[in-house]
């Protein structure tokens, strides 16, 4: 090889590294799912943008492709699709839509959008097509294929996996020896997000799909047993299932100070008990949600992840334990308006209403939780009816209370029991988690005043103390707090069993 040669070479290695990366790279495949099976047709990414080949659509869905005057015609069944070169907007049935990029050339094939699917074939075509492209499914016809995540957390030795399916399917839990298996009385699934994989010592070790629509859970050796409710959402379902672990008596190690607090032990449970109850149903309501984060920390920590999450623990520790049936005002991320907070408790006839929340402050050393009852002033509480409320006959003979309480007076009646509450939680908290000076108090809150059962509304610490925020977000803190909390109501019920139930 001369010099000339040489000189060349890397002229022509930098020349071929540019066409080589001009050329669009494979991609994954779009997955096509029909009563007829799966088939899948390949995605070619050019840029940022994914696309599919129009020759494959064509064969697929049946189209006619012409090129004519510098314009792409698309037909089915006499409906048009026009599509221009170098231009994003298209014309479907003579109706302008917008694509995210224009149509490109690879060789001698034309590439579109896979947003073309959705945006110009689907309102020309005569059966259903839905393009869900975060998952690169395209569902051909009536087929019900539920959106379906699966969420699992650890809830000290015991756990807990929360499947919801979007739309509403319907499902079923059974185990088969080392395996718990979901299967979905639906088509097929579409799993949204990675499936858990919690690890060896877990109870559940992970989750994986065996076929269309059945999820398995393979156990660990820390699995005792499962518990599964199901629970209809406002589109969907959800699928609750608490994995116990076997009861343990463990050495408790000393400790020199009460952060960072320890974390509970387990419990047996109380199923069985032939005692009646005086509780029955609890509402707990974690704080905000939705676009209202509530308290914020610097680091960005946001109240509503913090009581959504301790809500979600104390829910299944208490259901697990006690039996009593917990209900959440929200149970996701989303917005619930302040009346209808206490309302879920309301309609539901719940005994006790819980309101979580975080607090926040100016100065950044304050710190420490508390638990407030509702106050009202003199004139609020002279105007609400006595605790028995009205008597009237019944039609048999007799007498039955009515109660003909204005809603934003509900909470008066029961203003002994909710202080009640309040200092017996606060007792369970002591010299286990921070607490302000004044750690119970009362206060006009909104929140409490409609409740029309003992309520108490927590702020478990602040998010604005930078070593609060670390204690609020930990494990041990959130235990803690569910094992005095799960203490508060034992003691509670116990005192109204012992004084005759309301």
């Amino acid at each position: 090889m001369n010099l000339r040669s040489l000189t060349l070479l890397p002229l022509l290695l930098a020349g071929l590294a540019a066409v080589l990366s001009s050329q669009p790279a494979p991609g994954p495949a779009l997955t096509l799912l029909s009563k007829d099976g799966r088939r899948t047709l390949p995605i070619t990414i050019v840029g940022d943008q994914e696309f599919v080949a129009l020759d494959d659509l064509a064969s697929t869905f049946q189209l006619q492709v012409q090129e004519s005057l510098g314009a792409i015609t698309v037909s089915y069944k006499g409906r048009t699709i026009v599509l221009t070169p170098d231009q994003s907007l298209a014309s479907v049935s003579g109706r302008l839509i917008s694509l995210p990029a224009p149509p490109t050339r690879s060789g001698r094939r034309w590439l579109l959008p896979v947003e073309f699917i959705s945006r110009a074939l689907t309102p020309i075509y005569d059966t259903r097509l839905d393009l869900r492209k975060s998952s690169r499914l395209l569902v051909i016809g009536d087929l019900r294929v539920p959106r379906v995540t699966v969420r699992y957390e650890s809830l000290g030795a015991a756990a807990r996996l929360t499947i919801d399916a979007t739309p509403r399917a319907d499902s079923t839990v059974s185990q088969d020896n080392q395996r718990i298996l979901v299967k979905f009385d639906a088509d097929a699934l579409d799993i949204t997000g990675a499936l858990p994989a919690p690890g060896p010592q877990a109870p559940v070790q992970n989750v994986h799909q065996i076929d269309q629509t059945t999820l398995a859970c393979d156990l660990g050796p820390r699995f005792a047993g499962f518990k599964a409710t199901a629970q209809p959402l406002d589109n969907g379902m959800r699928q609750v299932i608490d994995l116990l672990a076997p009861t343990e008596t463990a050495a408790t190690p000393p400790t020199a100070q009460p952060a960072p607090p320890a974390a509970p032990p387990e419990l047996p449970p109380a199923f069985g008990s032939s005692t009646t109850s005086a509780i029955r149903t609890i509402a707990i309501d974690p704080g905000h949600g939705g676009d209202d984060d509530g308290a914020r920390s610097a680091s960005g920590t946001k109240e509503k992840d913090i009581v959504l999450s301790v809500a979600r623990r104390s829910k299944a520790a208490i259901e697990a334990r006690l039996g009593i049936r917990v209900l959440l005002t929200r149970d996701d991320d989303k917005n619930v308006a302040l009346e209808d907070r206490a309302a879920v408790a309301n309609n539901n006839k719940a005994d006790l209403f819980v309101s979580l929340h975080a607090n926040a402050s100016l100065r950044r050393t304050t710190a420490g939780a508390t638990i407030f009852f509702a106050r009202f002033d003199k004139d609020a509480l002279a105007a609400a009816p006595p605790a028995e409320g009205d008597r009237v006959p019944t039609f048999g003979g007799g007498l039955r209370d009515i109660e003909l309480v204005p809603w934003d007076l509900a909470q008066t009646r029961h203003l002994d029991q909710s202080t009640a509450f309040a200092t017996m939680l606060q007792e369970q908290l002591a010299q286990k988690i921070p607490l302000a000076a004044k750690a119970v108090d009362g206060a006009p809150l909104r929140v409490l005043e409609s409740a029309n059962m003992p309520a108490v509304l927590v702020e478990l610490g602040y998010v604005t103390n930078a070593d609060q925020e670390k204690l609020l977000t930990s494990d041990p803190f959130q235990n803690t707090f569910v094992q005095a909390l799960y203490d508060a109501v034992v003691r509670f019920r116990d005192s109204l069993t012992a004084g005759g139930t309301r």
